[in-house]
């Protein structure tokens, strides 16, 4: 049998699955700077692109209701996960945030810069030149392309304006049982540090907390919706966004996570 790569769980051609649980707990930017970066932070940060259509049919509506309540704001517009077909197969964007249970300063933010140059000039000038947030090396930092080396869950969740907290709950919960099969990460956006830390510890999380302080992650990645998770093949390739309105069971999470890693085998199959 040929080797399957250090992320398999164990019994190939078994149905990948989780512990689910019955029951869960109750339902319950700024311009781009011009100044040199600054711990994580990068210059000239690019805008995400919309990749679709705000307007996604009647269908859509009760959803649509729910963004504009529990949203954070994004430059074009787009939200992931509004259109799945879309959404499916894109490359997951590099960003360097700290953790939020370090010791940096507060104005440390996210480092979201895709290349190594801020200009379009080739060469780059001297003064454009910039680390990619997947080269940044501060301690404290958590970069996205690190959990690239199997397939990888990342929950987007903010306390300003929503209430997806039992959502993270879950996420965490299924993330202590699942990791030796899959890669978490979970980004808190534009809530305060200091009470992000606060809330990893009071819910016993272990899973790496991001901080993206100032919404250049969720931008970039076109999160507008609380609760937000993505769902992503081994090297950072989009299987699914998924978005509701209210909030995630562990069970749900668990039958997602299934789906994916299932897909993720699949496609590790077919390019032998």
């Amino acid at each position: 049998m040929a080797d399957r790569g250090g992320w398999w769980p164990d019994g190939e051609g078994e149905e990948p699955g989780g512990e689910s649980e019955g029951d869960d707990e109750p339902k319950q930017e700024e311009p781009p700077s011009t100044r040199p970066p600054r711990g994580l932070a990068s210059r000239d940060r690019p805008k995400a692109a919309s990749r679709y259509s705000l307007y996604v049919g009647i269908a859509f509506a009760a959803l649509a209701i729910i963004a504009v309540i529990n949203a954070v704001r994004t430059d074009e517009g787009g939200i992931i996960g509004a259109d799945s077909a879309a959404d499916r197969g894109w490359p997951l964007p590099g960003f360097a945030a700290p953790d939020a249970l370090a010791s940096l300063p507060d104005d440390v933010d996210a480092n979201i810069a895709q290349d190594d140059c801020g200009s379009d000039r080739n060469p780059c000038p001297a003064d454009q030149v910039r680390p990619p947030a997947c080269d940044v090396e501060v301690e404290g930092a958590l970069r996205v392309c690190d959990y690239f080396d199997r397939p990888l869950a990342i929950s987007f969740w903010f306390t300003r304006g929503g209430d997806c907290l039992p959502t993270q709950n879950a996420f965490a919960r299924v993330a202590e049982r699942r990791s030796d099969e899959l890669n978490f990460l979970s980004v808190n956006v534009l809530d305060d540090r200091a009470e992000v830390a606060e809330l990893v510890r009071e819910g016993g999380w272990e899973l790496p907390v991001a901080h993206d302080s100032d919404g250049a992650v969720s931008n970039v990645y076109g999160v507008g919706v609380c609760p937000t998770v993505l769902l992503a093949y081994p090297g950072g390739i989009l299987h699914s966004a998924e978005i509701k309105p209210g909030n995630f069971s562990a069970a749900e999470l668990n039958a997602a996570i299934d789906d994916l890693l299932k897909a993720s085998m699949a496609r590790e199959r077919a390019g032998r």
